[in-house]
């Protein structure tokens, strides 16, 4: 069944008026995009009974803001595109009030599973000193893609995770964890050997150490190299998905393991140099993986929030409780299969429903660009904000991307996250800190719906049209 998704963004100032405020009015279906509507329709009054409403007067988690990923195959796809299409895509993501308005980006530490192929910043065995350590592959790719995104923000905010140390931190001496996945229908080979094949709740990383002073000077490393190209890396997270043993770049920690590298070596050096970190990310449902670290005393000094993705969508809502202090980030959106069709674009609103109402402050979306299909380096397709044909040098804006900018355009960086109640509460609130409040309501019946909602003494009126992402401004 196909949903209907609505986005409202309406004023406190505009509930003493009934339709004599000037309404804007824009809408998403399947066949069109960013549509102008008839802001007429919107009715409020006070009269009306309705069993749904919105708490404004006790407001949950603040909202740090929306983004998306820089990987290197984003970068290599959009650069098939003219300068002044790359221009228009650029603006549209990243420029303030402008389109999407995208505020916090993540991007990986060297290689990861959408780059070009493996690689480190230093593969000189015994480096303890890391005097060989270079970001030269990045000036092709991830610098020049993070460097025009700042062109339209400035104070556009990244963080960073590897996928993997460099090969000789590692037990296997290599790149990846796992020996082979399918690509198609074909096996890939990454070249592991049996042997070398590790497995979850293991230590692939030399936990010894000389090498673990040397990866928190490899990631002091990578924040300094990286300020010296004009990009300052506000935060970082010590290993993306730490469980998981992949073809691609990976590499498996213990709790224990992770535990003592955070608490004895990289958050001592990311305080030295005035950087956050936070745990993860995790992608198991076991909270007691992040208890090991927010218990401990020396690691939960360091540790300013938890970031989750995938499975660990399980565990989001009880660390959210049990340390209601700390940030919760969602590091990746599920990937997709590289169709980018509308049905998979209506199961990221439940992802998002789900983060939001367990406590995220942060909500990131994984691959920005790629070409036609989304296949990785290693044989995997995925979904993205835009595909481009390069057949064509054509490119489009999928239904996901519309998704976000549905949210991400109108709510704000400080915006409060707000319960709600009764018959239909299949959406979020928020209120932004200008006193605006921001309504997403997902329909998942196929016609139109008449829908009203309680926002304090005064009750919203809609008809939910069907197969439609929407988006109300009320002045």
């Amino acid at each position: 069944m196909k949903n209907i998704l609505i986005v409202l963004c309406l004023s406190f100032l505009a509930f003493s008026c009934h339709t004599s405020k000037k309404i804007e009015w824009v809408t998403t279906t399947p066949d069109s995009s960013w549509q102008i509507q008839d802001g007429t329709k919107i009715e409020f009054n006070s009269q009306e009974n309705v069993k749904t409403e919105v708490d404004i007067n006790n407001p949950l988690q603040t909202i740090e803001g929306f983004g998306t990923c820089f990987n290197e195959l984003g970068w290599t796809s959009l650069s098939l595109l003219s300068e002044s299409e790359k221009e228009i895509i650029f603006k549209e993501l990243f420029e303030p009030g402008y389109g999407a308005n995208f505020k916090i980006c993540r991007m990986p530490v060297a290689a990861n599973d959408f780059s070009l192929n493996w690689y480190s910043y230093n593969e000189t065995e015994g480096d303890f000193e890391m005097k060989n350590f270079s970001i030269a592959n990045d000036e092709e790719t991830l610098i020049p893609f993070i460097k025009e995104a700042l062109k339209y923000n400035p104070e556009l905010k990244i963080w960073a995770s590897p996928w993997s140390p460099p090969t000789w931190m590692k037990y296997n001496k290599h790149y990846a964890c796992g020996l082979t996945g399918t690509n198609l229908d074909k096996k890939y080979h990454n070249g592991l050997l049996p042997e070398q094949q590790g497995k979850e709740g293991t230590n692939m990383f030399i936990q010894e150490e000389p090498y673990f002073k040397a990866y928190a000077l490899y990631f002091a490393k990578f924040i300094e190299a990286y300020k010296t190209k004009g990009i300052d890396i506000f935060m970082v997270m010590p290993q993306n998905e730490f469980n998981s043993c992949q073809i691609f770049p990976s590499c498996t920690w213990t709790a224990a393991g992770i535990n003592k590298f955070v608490g004895e070596y990289l958050g001592p050096k990311m305080q030295e140099i005035g950087i956050d970190l936070m745990f993860g990310t995790m992608e198991r449902a076991n909270t007691l993986l992040t208890d090991t670290l927010l218990l401990d005393p020396k690691s939960s000094e360091y540790i300013k929030g938890v970031g989750f993705q995938w499975a660990g969508k399980g565990a989001v809502g009880k660390v959210h409780k049990d340390y209601p202090s700390l940030k919760i980030y969602q590091t990746e959106q599920e990937c997709g299969n590289g169709k980018n069709d509308w049905h998979t674009c209506m199961h990221y609103w439940e992802l998002m429903k789900h983060y939001l109402s367990n406590g995220t402050n942060v909500y990131t979306y994984w691959n920005t660009s790629l070409e036609e299909g989304g296949i990785s380096r290693w044989g995997w397709r995925q979904n993205s904000l835009i595909t481009v044909d390069p057949a064509t040098k054509k490119y489009k804006y999928n239904y996901e991307y519309y998704l976000m900018k549905h949210v991400s355009h109108y709510v704000l960086p400080g915006a409060q996250f707000l319960p709600v109640s009764g018959e239909f509460t299949n959406m979020l609130a928020f209120r932004n800190q200008d006193g605006s409040i921001v309504l997403v309501l997902n329909n998942k019946e196929e016609q139109v719906k008449a829908t009203g909602i309680k926002l304090g003494d005064k009750v919203v009126l809609m008809e939910l049209q069907p197969n439609s992402i929407n988006t109300i401004v009320v002045k």
